[in-house]
This record gives structure tokens, C-alpha cells and sequence, in this order.
């Protein structure tokens, strides 16, 4: 059908994957909290209704079954309660011992699996996450008041270490001699260390053996967020620690690369050509950065769509106030709203980063965009 089309039959193969891909992703969210044997409501139940009356605490159940979607609901919105039967012991007065009465009590309509995965799908659509019952705040907005800090945190870190390590590595290959010998193995070291590690060797040093920077927050626990500088002033001093610990493995994983595939242009034809024609060193060096920087624009691609649940074990290190807090906070509360709201999130960043880079790869690259021309997948 769309032969003469390769370039958009490529688009939409992709495409169409990465949408089934998602469909599965969401499906998964939905159903691992519901796949243990016990009730994410009667969880909550046990954590929160403590103190409450009767009336109250089964008003608080059926408000939870409705966000979940748990229950059926009339066209006004209510839950649809049914009268149950059950049995309770009474102490007997007049047979003076315990007897077993038959006792009423109202309880939700409960909905299949399908029916909740459905009501599930269709608020996504509308854009309701749900309801925190932690934070009793919507989903949507704990999302919109983390995610600035997790972008703030993440896009620098990102960009200064993508250049910052590319043009080391860059260097490192073109020089060689005592510069590459001293810098690879420290670029080598620092990229194999996990983020973790990073962090809390960063906090033992400079937060507890020499106590420069705070530990753990995003600003000074006294201060109100609000747009003065006195309140930035203290977000920058709680920055630095969180942007080292990422930016530096950041840097080395990318001179690595870069350096690498620098060391493979050098012997190609064109550099070698051009250090013949007597050209300044700045300017072989600008056209070995140039050629090798395909792979690592597909890594920075990468790397920016899935920023957002990269930073999340950093922010859990330095109880960072962004998205990985968010999530710590929710799986340690079984706040499954917010858990899945997060996970979806994340999700959709990294499908759509994905699909960017399979696209752009289409196009930059000579090798799939001559066989995108010749017809082929």
C-alpha cells in the first residue's frame, strides 16, 4: 500500500510498535499492584482509617473503590451497594451465652478486572491519574510540582556532560600521549561507578567528613518556595552535591564513546587528507568532533527522553523534591495513584525518546537512509 512511500511506511512501522509496546506498558501498570492477594483498597483501609466512625470509614472505602474504579457507579456518580448477609456473635441475655445472628450490612458493587482496566484507560484519556490518599491531592498536580525540580536537575546535568565529555574524549583521541593515558582510565573509572555509589560517596565526603554542602533537600527546610533570591540562592547551594553525582559519570560515559570513535576516524582517509593539505589542528579536530558525533547524538536523544526516570535514584539519595521522591514516597505508602501515574509517565518518556531516535536515526544515518530510499525496512 504504501510502497512508494518507504519513508512514511517506516514512520508508521515504528510506530505502530512503539504504540503496542505502550498498550502492554499500560496493561502491565494496571495490573502488578492488583496482582498480589491483597486489596490495594483494604491496604489503604488498614493505614488510614483508623479513628474514624463506621459511617466514615465506609464512606472513606467506597470514595476508594470509585478512584479506583472498583466499583460500580450509578449515572449520578454514586456507588451501587447491595445489601450482604453475614454472621456476628451477640452475647445471648436471656440464654446467657453466645449465639450466632444473621446481621445486613451495605457493601460496593465490585467490577470485574476488565471493567476496571477499561474505566482505567478511559480516565488516562481525560487526563485523570486519580487521587493521592497520602497527599489527598490530584496525581496530576504532585506530577506538575515535581517534575520541574527532576527537569532542573536532569537537562543541565545532561547537556553539560554531553559536551563537556565529548569534547574530552574528542581531545583525548586526537592528542593521545600522557594527556589520554592519564585521562582514559579516570573517564573509564568514573563512568563504571553507579549513580548511587556516586551519591553517597559525594554525601560522606562533602556533607559528613567535610561538611560543605547539605546532605539531603532541595532548599533550606526553613524557606518557602517562592520566587525571591534568597530562596534560589538556597536551591543552588542544595543543587550542587545531586548535579555533581550525575554530571561527572555523565561526562566520562561520553569521552569514553567519543573517544573511541575518534580514534577510528583518525584513520580514515579524509583526516588524513586534511592534516596533509596542512590545515590547523583546531580545524581537523572540529571535522573528527563533526563525524564521530552521530552515535552520541543518539545517546543525548536517548538520554533526554529518558531524563525523567534517570534521576530517580539520585533523588532519593539527596531526598531531591523531584519525581523519585515522589515515587519512593508512594511505593512506601502503597499509594498506588501516585505510583502508577509515575510509572506511566515514565513510560511515555521513554517510548516517545525512543521513537524520536528510531526516526532520526531514518534520516541522519547514510546506511538506513539508503535503505529507506531503496525500499527496504
Amino acid at each position: 500500500m504504501l510502497k512508494q512511500y518507504p519513508t512514511a511506511r517506516f514512520i508508521l512501522q515504528r510506530g505502530g510498535w512503539y504504540f503496542i509496546t505502550f498498550l502492554v506498558a499500560v496493561t502491565i501498570n494496571f495490573f502488578l499492584p492488583r496482582m498480589g492477594t491483597s486489596d490495594p483498597v483494604e491496604i489503604i483501609m488498614g493505614q488510614s482509617a483508623g479513628g474514624l466512625s463506621e459511617e466514615a470509614a465506609h464512606a472513606k472505602k467506597n470514595a476508594l473503590l470509585k478512584d479506583f474504579g472498583m466499583a460500580k457507579v450509578d449515572d449520578q456518580g454514586n456507588v451501587i451497594e447491595q445489601k450482604v448477609k453475614s454472621q456476628r456473635k451477640v452475647w445471648d441475655t436471656v440464654t446467657k451465652s453466645d449465639i450466632m445472628v444473621d446481621v445486613y450490612t451495605s457493601e460496593a458493587v465490585r467490577t470485574s478486572s476488565l471493567e476496571q482496566f477499561g474505566a482505567y484507560v478511559k480516565r488516562c484519556l481525560q487526563g485523570d491519574l486519580g487521587t493521592s490518599y497520602i497527599k489527598n491531592k490530584k496525581v496530576s498536580e504532585l506530577i506538575l510540582d515535581a517534575i520541574p525540580w527532576t527537569l532542573a536537575l536532569q537537562l543541565p546535568t545532561i547537556v553539560f556532560g554531553w559536551i563537556v565529555g565529548n569534547l574530552l574524549g574528542a581531545l583525548a583521541a586526537y592528542r593521545r600521549g600522557n594527556f589520554d593515558r592519564i585521562f582514559f582510565p579516570v573517564a573509564l573509572f568514573v563512568s563504571a561507578v553507579p549513580f548511587f555509589v556516586f551519591g553517597m560517596l559525594l554525601v560522606y565526603v562533602f556533607a559528613i567528613q567535610f561538611p560543605i554542602f547539605p546532605p539531603t533537600g532541595g532548599f533550606d527546610p526553613g524557606m518557602v518556595r517562592e520566587f525571591t533570591f534568597e530562596f534560589f540562592a538556597s536551591a543552588a547551594y542544595y543543587y550542587v552535591l545531586p548535579f555533581f553525582s550525575i554530571f561527572l559519570i555523565l561526562a566520562g560515559g561520553q569521552a569514553i564513546g567519543m573517544r573511541s570513535m575518534g580514534i577510528y576516524e583518525l584513520g580514515t582517509d579524509y583526516i588524513k587528507y586534511a592534516k596533509w593539505l596542512g590545515l590547523k589542528e583546531g580545524r581537523v579536530l572540529m571535522y573528527l568532533f563533526r563525524n564521530a558525533m552521530l552515535p552520541q547524538l543518539t545517546g543525548l536523544a536517548l538520554s533526554l527522553g529518558t531524563m525523567i526516570g534517570g534521576a530517580l535514584i539520585t533523588e532519593m539519595i539527596f531526598s531531591y523534591p523531584g519525581l523519585g521522591l515522589a515515587i519512593l514516597t508512594a511505593i512506601q505508602n502503597n499509594d498506588y495513584p501516585l505510583i502508577q501515574g509515575c510509572t506511566l509517565l515514565v513510560t511515555v518518556c521513554v517510548l516517545v525518546a525512543n521513537f524520536t531516535v528510531d526516526i532520526l536515526i531514518g534520516f541522519l544515518d547514510p546506511r538506513v537512509k539508503a535503505g529507506l530510499q531503496m525500499g527496504g525496512n
